[in-house]
């Protein structure tokens, strides 16, 4: 079954043709248990970064934590530093929540954990021209990426 506002969204040919189907196939719409009509939940908001690293802070990466938020890694261009938050799509109560950055070599990595209603970190570390790891989590799911934005503002390197 055609989502009929969904096809008037797309336009009127396609409107028109759903339109048509429904009107040969009465028997079936009606027929079609009212679970398999109904439309699909919307999604949860996906969390925004909310500026918390500073300013000259551009995000330059990102990773969605499940269904709970989202991992932001920033670089400000002034000073070779990175900055990884993680932030809930849903601020409530005080859940486990993990910010870290890192590079390989020499090991280091800088880590936010505790128990946060919105957000954890932000977390700082002077990375220019090296690679970096990081990683956000959030209730237990964990979100992130290895060896990435090395030496560049270009995303998913």
């Amino acid at each position: 079954m055609i989502d009929i506002r969904r096809a008037a969204a797309i336009g009127a040919a396609v409107t028109a043709t759903a339109c048509a189907a429904v009107a040969l196939a009465p028997a079936a719409v009606a027929a079609e248990p009212a679970a398999q009509r109904a439309t699909a939940a919307p999604k949860a908001a996906a969390a925004q970064y909310n500026g918390v690293c500073g300013s000259g802070y551009t995000v330059v990466n990102s990773a969605q934590i499940g269904t709970k938020g989202t991992v932001f890694l920033t670089y400000n261009s002034a000073t070779g530093k990175n900055c990884v938050v993680t932030i809930r799509n849903k601020p409530g109560k005080a859940v486990h929540m993990t910010a870290s950055l890192g590079f390989a070599s020499p090991t280091t990595t800088v880590t936010d954990t505790g128990y946060f209603t919105t957000y954890a970190g932000p977390v700082y570390l002077d990375a220019r021209g090296l690679c970096v790891t990081w990683r956000g989590e959030i209730s237990g799911e964990v979100a992130g990426k290895n060896g990435t934005n090395c030496g560049s503002r270009a995303a998913n390197r």
